[in-house]
């Protein structure tokens, strides 16, 4: 699919989330995901592209959803960050399977299994043509992943975030309750926020307007979306 076409992007942040990668299953890790994954993001690489990739836990722990109340918020959220972790090194795992160079870095020090997240270090890797995996988050609670994907979307000047879903982009209401719900094609920022769309949550979404970092949202049952929205090709929703 990739061959005698030249990537739209030099560098993208890819954000997947947990949920994604447990495949029907629900919850847990399915490994024929995680092999298709990574081998999009082996042909990304191949093209000549930089890829971060910053991973949500869902598939794990939800953080003060899983919570309940029931445990201090900080620390559901803390447990949400260790759940990321997991994910990122089983993507790393099956990355090195496939002779991708990788790096994994946290934002909490787990310096027994990942690189604190270093921004100028992650650039240079990035440089080099290794993938890089950011875990924990933010580091912080109360933020989410994809607050997280695009913090470092912007600290790493990524020149989109690739938003890998469940859903194969932004729809005008949910279409699971919505039957009338139609899919667009593109979409603003603004009107994310105005029509309170859950393409990600309101405070992500408002970085990337601040930030000016377009976002395109598509769906990951077919990881070959990955390398389409690389190379360019009209998927999903854009938001500008």
């Amino acid at each position: 699919m990739s061959d005698k076409k030249s990537p739209a992007y030099k560098r993208v942040l890819l954000k997947i989330s947990g949920e994604a990668l447990a495949g029907d299953k629900k919850t847990g890790l399915d490994f024929d995901v995680i092999r298709n994954v990574s081998g999009a993001i082996k042909e990304c690489v191949a093209l000549g592209v930089e890829v971060g990739v910053v991973v949500g836990g869902g598939n794990f722990w939800r953080g003060v959803k899983d919570g309940e109340g029931k445990i201090e918020r900080t620390r559901a959220d803390h447990m949400g960050m260790m759940a990321t972790v997991m994910n990122c090194l089983a993507i790393a795992d099956m990355l090195e399977q496939l002779k991708v160079p990788v790096r994994v870095q946290t934002a909490l020090s787990i310096s027994a299994v990942a690189e604190q997240y270093i921004r100028l270090r992650a650039d240079r890797h990035l440089r080099k043509g290794r993938v890089v995996i950011f875990g924990c988050g933010t580091g912080h609670p109360y933020f989410s992943t994809d607050t997280a994907a695009v913090l470092r979307a912007a600290e790493i000047n990524a020149d989109v975030i690739l938003l890998a879903k469940n859903i194969d982009g932004v729809y005008t209401a949910d279409p699971a309750t919505d039957p009338s719900a139609t899919k667009v094609d593109a979409i603003t920022y603004d009107e994310v926020l105005l029509q309170n769309l859950k393409v990600m949550d309101s405070t992500a979404t408002s970085l990337s307007r601040e930030n000016h970092i377009p976002i395109l949202v598509f769906a990951l049952k077919d990881p070959a979306n990955i390398v389409r929205a690389v190379l360019g090709e009209q998927i999903g929703t854009s938001v500008k």
